[in-house]
């Protein structure tokens, strides 16, 4: 029988919850951008954030 744990989250963040081997780990939210979740053997593996930015006439980015 595997022990059960419980946790509370704020449900008024904006934010992702990954519970990976009884673990916990919280992916904060972006202004822009996309998250990509890697998944290996039915576990996330990785994370590969990106950022996007929008051109509005900005002589450098």
């Amino acid at each position: 029988m595997t022990d059960k744990m419980k946790v509370e989250v704020d449900l008024h963040e904006n934010c992702l919850y990954i519970v990976k081997d009884g673990q916990l780990t919280k992916v904060q939210a972006k202004e822009f951008g996309q998250d990509l979740i890697i998944w290996k053997n039915g576990q996330v593996l990785d994370i590969d954030r990106s950022e996007r930015t929008r051109v509005n006439g900005q002589e450098v980015i």
